[in-house]
């Protein structure tokens, strides 16, 4: 494995599980240091560094990252990954869900740069990659509040990399589909027949099956790398191939087909 992270610092927002837990080991295996800022970080294993944050208090927000920072020795990479789900049409959720499920989704990832700026800007080789979704890109069914905090993720990300690229601050995003992570696993269990729910996930995605952790880190750290200093402003599915490609239907999906 390319050790093409030696010698920097990586922050990973919700470090403590799925994504973000899977991003902040893929790092530290290619020679980063790197904190896991989470609500609960009392399960992210050595030699990651756990940080207690909550993204929607900015007091909480300062001082873990001024803990990572100091812990890690600077700060050259910031991923922000914290973010909660939503169900429903635009009649579904009152304003005081949309409020928070905003301020976790869209402020939080203000806050957690806003915060690590300083620090990147003293890095020269700083890139800050925001966790988005499909649900920026496509009209998901019952996703109306959370596909409108992605929309605002995808948009926030390409102004950040026009603000920063002078600094030398790169700013990416990735668009994940439907990823096999404990949040997902806890939507599945609440379906009325989580069997056909999961089977319908995988159908949706032309790959047949959903998306690991693992392959999303790939991606994030692909964005993050000192080895694509080039790349900025730019949005990576990984989606299995759901953004894109316009398949016609078949008896077997693609993942249960023989090898």
């Amino acid at each position: 494995m390319t050790r093409d992270f030696a010698g920097l610092a990586a922050v990973v927002t919700g470090g403590g599980s799925g994504i973000g837990l899977a991003t902040a080991r893929l790092l530290a295996a290619r020679g980063a240091t790197v904190a896991c800022l989470d609500l609960d970080p009392t399960g992210v294993p050595d030699p990651l560094v756990g940080v207690t944050c909550d993204v929607t208090d900015t007091d909480s927000v300062t001082a873990a990252v001024a803990t990572a920072a100091s812990r890690l020795g600077g700060l050259d990479v910031l991923v922000n990954n914290a973010g909660i789900g939503a169900r429903g049409t635009v009649e579904a959720n009152p304003d005081a869900e949309w409020h928070r499920v905003f301020d976790v989704n869209v402020v939080g990832v203000v806050r957690t740069t806003r915060a690590a700026l300083p620090h990147l800007r003293a890095s020269a080789a700083a890139a800050i990659v925001n966790v988005c979704s499909i649900a920026a890109t496509a009209g998901l069914p019952d996703r109306a509040l959370y596909s409108a905090t992605k929309g605002a993720v995808q948009a926030l990300t390409l102004a950040m990399a026009a603000d920063h690229v002078a600094e030398g601050i790169r700013v990416n995003c990735v668009n994940p589909g439907t990823v096999d992570t404990p949040w997902v696993r806890r939507l599945l269990d609440a379906a009325a027949d989580p069997a056909a729910e999961l089977t319908a996930l995988r159908a949706r995605q032309p790959i047949g099956r959903l998306v690991s952790a693992a392959e999303v880190a790939a991606a994030i750290g692909y964005l993050a790398s000192p080895l694509t200093a080039a790349t900025t402003g730019t949005v990576l599915a990984v989606d299995g191939g759901m953004h894109g490609l316009r398949l016609r239907p078949t008896a077997t999906p693609p993942g249960d087909r023989p090898a």
